[in-house]
């Protein structure tokens, strides 16, 4: 290793010397050393032979040799991120789940147990893939909850060029699985525009779903620039098939261009919810955690000790007050509690054995030694949005308070608690799990203030160029380093201009240097955190930080905390990291200068990460009217409108509106005229043996529902659906006509203000993907057998 890197340390200064007296620009696919803007790339190229005669019968061709962009032999690179899983879940980490994958990563390579990320999904992609800072390259927030905010607006910048662009460009083949997230809701349909989709940003091939989540079961696909369907087959789980695509993709790769290194980024929905997994994989776990949450993280705690993955003398941190403890629970709410961490741990190990598939794939391939390996083991910490345990978990993001009580209640009518994992619902486990899966830490997902939402452990291997050591290292390290790191690994120097824009600065360090020792100093000098106002500075060994107004576990109670909310009377602490791993003891009364000090550059961080104003990751929770949507107010839908993503549809469940469908059927029709959402809520108008049925599934916990009392004729009807809403969240009314006659009329309680899913669709005679009426799950997707002429959308 330390050989190898010396050589690369070697092209890295033979790169910097070239470029010395030239503007540095990222190389083009070009025959000669200069790019289409003519600028001079920092390696030699061969130029075209000259040409001496003018008769072709004397002249002589001879295409140049292919410039040598990479160290020889450079590596494959496999990046791996799950989603959504905390520090203390894996066994590796002292927990209590099964994931023998990661496991093989950390002991054969390098465990890292003061790794950090952004605390939520698209910000720590967006950093991950780039090197800057999260606010830095627009996405502060997830980008569903996008605004127009210079830190917030969800369009990664072109002036920050990422990975697959740049190794792209220097001889990498390059590929992505699984979740982005990372392109405006608004811009995932299929007609684009697409210059914010993965392939966009320097991914030759991709395979997965661009929203936050998806159903494992019936996932909204990718194609690179086209949505596909999965296949309708009972055994299929997004996971298995992400791994069997990237083996795929890798034989693909070798067949045409064996001398070709890969860069594949592999990042699937697992195990954000849905927490879909088949029964089997839950049903290992019976049992194991009977006793609940507190007792799950004393056991934790414990084994981390004695197993050295955090120091002795680390405090174990206290529950919050206002998070419930396991003997809050009632005796009647267990068995649901505990069926839903079965569920997630069983969804884990699945997850991790899937990495397994690829690495035993890498190996058998013959790849395995020349393969730098880094798993990430989550994107934030684990994720409290299933608040009190949830059979639906939109019901967070849409702050629509429910009790355990309607829960299980829902959960009868689609199976029971066996249907926990399965198609019928968007399963998420209680916060209380999401905390011990924290173990050591305070918080969760959504806190930038504490470890809880930010550490995350990471392994490296490399079988070619790092020793095993046995030793774990405890440098402080952010996921804006693993670009830098992987540049100084293949010796390419930041690029200062790429394609034609002018790259922004590099906020990420090479954490290469941890290679060799174990034991040596960190060199990362500061890190700034925020999430929705949760915020911290890391600087220099100390850390300040403040909680915020959000609630991650009662997102309900939190509307009033942040619609009255003031970043000047947050309360700020203050810890000595390398006496305080875990953020227990806070030092802000005995050093109040230390902590003005901090706060101080923390504004200055934040300026300069264009993170102002502080706390607009909450802006739609209180202002939920400014979610980016559609300029339009009226739209004509013919039968084949389908995969229109629920963001860019018109707001047919949330806003007051008409809509007017013009058909022919024959006798007794049946199908889907047209629906939006899926499973875990949406709404449906179809036709059952001619009987029209319409159906408002109000995030499962409730459902509105009627159906004329006569089927329909044979033959054309004009059918007026009427819906009137007060206003977000509140109650309103259906009324639907055919023919000018009143067939049905429907009163809605509540309504969603914001949207039913992440990836479901707006569909025309037809429900793809998760269906939203339980009653045609087992005619899915129900396309229907008559003619529609025309469906017209007005909002009034």
């Amino acid at each position: 290793m330390k050989n190898y890197l010396s050589l690369l340390t070697g092209v890295a200064l033979l790169f910097a010397v070239s470029c010395s007296d030239k503007k540095e620009t990222l190389p083009t696919e070009t025959s000669t050393n200069q790019t289409t803007s003519g600028a001079v790339l920092p390696f030699p190229a061969t130029p075209m032979a000259s040409v001496t005669t003018a008769n072709m019968k004397d002249a002589k061709m001879k295409w140049p040799d292919e410039p040598q962009r990479l160290p020889k032999d450079a590596p494959n690179v496999l990046l791996v991120l799950l989603d959504d899983v905390g520090f203390g879940i894996s066994e590796t980490m002292g927990g209590e789940i099964h994931t023998p994958n990661f496991d093989r990563i950390a002991k054969e390579g390098l465990l890292y147990n003061t790794f950090h990320t952004t605390s939520i999904c698209s910000p720590t992609r967006a950093a991950l893939l780039t090197g800057r800072n999260h606010t830095r390259v627009s996405s502060g927030t997830i980008a569903e909850r996008a605004v127009a905010f210079d830190g917030y607006t969800g369009i990664i910048p072109k002036t920050a060029a990422t990975i697959p662009e740049i190794l792209k460009e220097y001889g990498y083949h390059t590929s992505a699985f699984g979740k982005w997230h990372n392109t405006p809701a608004t811009e995932t349909t299929m007609m684009g525009p697409k210059n914010h989709w993965p392939n966009a940003y320097g991914f030759e091939h991709f395979y997965g779903f661009l929203g936050g989540e998806t159903s494992q079961w019936e996932p909204r696909l990718t194609l690179n620039y086209d949505h596909i369907e999965p296949p309708h087959d009972e055994d299929y789980h997004l996971t298995e098939d992400l791994a069997k695509q990237a083996l795929n993709w890798i034989d693909n790769s070798r067949a045409f261009s064996p001398d070709k290194p890969f860069f594949m980024y592999w990042a699937p929905g697992g195990v954000h919810g849905p927490q879909h997994v088949a029964s089997e994989w839950a049903d290992k776990y019976k049992g194991k955690f009977d006793d609940g949450w507190d007792a799950y993280r004393e056991r934790v705690f414990k084994r981390q000790l004695e197993m050295g993955i955090i120091p002795e003398g680390t405090t174990l941190t206290p529950r919050d007050s206002t998070l419930n403890g396991w003997a809050d629970i009632p005796e009647d709410q267990r068995a649901f509690q505990i069926r839903l961490m079965e569920v997630f741990a069983g969804f884990v190990e699945h997850t991790d054995t899937q990495v397994g598939k690829i690495l035993d794939g890498l190996e058998d391939r013959g790849l395995k030694e020349n393969t730098i390996v880094i798993y990430i083991f989550g994107d934030n910490g684990s994720s409290a949005e299933g608040q009190n345990g949830s059979i639906s978990e939109l019901l967070a993001q849409n702050n629509i308070p429910n009790t355990v009580e309607q829960q299980i209640a829902a959960l009868e009518k689609v199976g029971g608690i066996d249907a926990l994992g399965s198609p019928h619902t968007d399963n998420m486990y209680h916060a209380g799990w999401a905390w011990a899966g924290s173990t050591p830490f305070k918080g969760t997902k959504l806190m930038g203030s504490y470890f809880g939402g930010t550490r995350n452990p990471m392994a490296i291997s490399w079988p070619k160029g790092i020793k095993h050591d046995g030793a774990i290292r405890t440098q402080f390290h952010h996921v804006i380093d693993i670009a830098p790191t992987l540049y100084t690994i293949l010796g390419i120097p930041h690029p200062e201009e790429v394609h034609g824009y002018k790259q922004q600065k590099m906020d990420g360090i090479s954490l290469a240097y941890t290679f060799n020792d174990a034991t040596t100093k960190g060199q990362k000098e500061e890190q700034f955190f925020d999430n929705n106002a949760s915020r911290a500075i890391y600087k220099d060994g100390w850390m300040a930080s403040t909680f915020g107004p959000l609630i991650p576990w009662n997102t309900p109670a939190s509307v009033s905390r942040i619609k009255n909310w003031d970043m000047d009377n947050d309360v700020w602490e203050l810890y000595k990291l390398d006496d305080d791993f875990s953020q227990a003891h806070d030092l802000a009364k005995e050093n109040p200068e230390k902590l003005e000090a901090l706060k101080k550059d923390f504004l200055a961080l934040a300026e300069d990460n264009k993170d102002f104003p502080i706390g607009a990751g909450n802006w739609l929770r209180t202002h939920p009217k400014d979610i980016r949507k559609p300029p339009y107010k009226e739209w004509n839908f013919s039968q084949t409108t389908q995969r229109m993503p629920e963001f860019n549809a018109p707001g047919i469940g949330r806003e007051n509106n008409t809509v007017t469908v013009d058909l022919e059927i024959g006798n007794k029709a049946n199908g889907v005229l047209y629906c939006v959402g899926g499973a875990g809520g949406g709404i449906t108008l179809y036709m059952e043996n001619g009987i029209l049925k319409y159906e408002y599934n109000m995030l499962l916990i409730e459902n509105y529902s009627g159906q004329s009392a006569q089927p329909l004729a044979k033959g054309k009807h004009k059918l007026v659906i009427n819906t009137q809403v007060k206003g977000p969240a509140q109650a309103g009314t259906v009324n639907i006509s055919v023919d000018g006659n009143e067939v049905i009329n429907v009163s809605l309680n509540r309504t969603v203000p914001l949207a039913f899913t992440a990836t479901e669709t707006f569909d025309v005679g037809v429900d793809l993907g998760s269906p939203v009426s339980y009653d045609y799950y087992k005619k899915r997707p129900f396309k229907f057998d008559g003619i529609i002429e025309n469906v017209h959308v007005k909002l009034n």
